[in-house]
């Protein structure tokens, strides 16, 4: 059943892109706008990891460096019965960490040096717990295909705007009576709106399951409910500016707590997050 929403989400966001591609540019837009969704889907599967990484200037931790770090990854991977991944490092003093790769051989865990100082070992691995939750739920590559469509349709939408501002398209808007002009204009407003709340519908509920298999991987919920209760304090006063795409990723909201950013926000609410932790029982 996850597998089938999954697959609905991402054809919505995809069936959402090509008909913003037919009307910026008719039947051959759409096309284009199709081979394009393809394209991002196949970039995104491959490199999703490298292009995250790069984003956040991410150095590769090496097998000698922060051994109780490398510890923690291991034995929780062992738990969840998937490979090693790939451990990284990201200088930000925001605490915060996030999982990507296409699948668990692939993945990559990356923690700020910000979370490494601010939580104690308890902590720090329910956080980590929880990013292998990610892995081993199979979250980490549809959330990136999801933000990487989104991105796309945002994208368009504002090469849209841009040429109605400048004049683009109106010869064909006086043959269509203005029709296409208000056609156009709402899918300039609404398009990114609805790929926004796709990929919402697609991060919250994995933010949960992700929490739940954490909370197992560490034999307690615990030290990841203290540790989100410590997290959501600190990105307040130390937002990392992460960009809008990828901020689903990491284990709390990155972004600056403004009305906006927490009526769309990529996060489930934190207090229903921690109280939920709190009430389960691991046996």
């Amino acid at each position: 059943m996850k597998t089938l929403k999954t697959a609905l989400l991402l054809g919505i966001l995809t069936v959402i892109l090509v008909v913003i591609g037919g009307l910026l540019g008719g039947p051959s837009g759409a096309r284009t706008a199709f081979i394009f969704a393809l394209v991002i889907n196949f970039i995104s599967y491959w490199f999703c990891d490298k292009i995250v990484l790069a984003m956040y200037r991410a150095k590769p931790i090496g097998s000698a460096e922060l051994p109780e770090l490398q510890s923690m990854v291991r034995e929780l991977a062992m738990r969840a019965q998937i490979p090693m991944p790939r451990l990284y490092l990201t200088l930000h003093r925001s605490p915060n960490a996030f999982a990507t790769g296409r699948n668990p051989a692939h993945a990559v865990v990356c923690v700020t040096q910000g979370i490494l100082e601010l939580l104690n070992p308890d902590e720090l691995k329910g956080v980590l717990a929880h990013e292998l939750g990610h892995v081993k739920n199979r979250d980490i590559l549809v959330s990136t295909i999801a933000a990487t469509i989104a991105g796309a349709i945002t994208m368009l939408a504002d090469w849209a705007r841009w040429a109605m501002i400048f004049g683009g398209g109106r010869d064909r808007d006086r043959r269509s009576g203005g029709g296409e002009a208000v056609a156009m204009i709402a899918l300039m407003i609404l398009a990114p709106l609805a790929a926004m709340l796709v990929q919402l519908a697609i991060s919250r509920s994995r933010e949960y399951g992700a929490d739940e298999t954490g909370a197992h991987l560490a034999h307690s919920p615990m030290g990841l409910a203290s540790a989100l209760a410590k997290l959501e304090d600190a990105v307040k006063v130390r937002p990392l500016g992460a960009n809008p795409s990828t901020a689903h990723l990491f284990i709390v909201n990155p972004l600056r707590a403004d009305f906006i950013a927490t009526l769309f926000s990529t996060h489930p609410p934190m207090q229903e997050r921690i109280k939920r932790l709190r009430e389960m029982r691991i046996s």
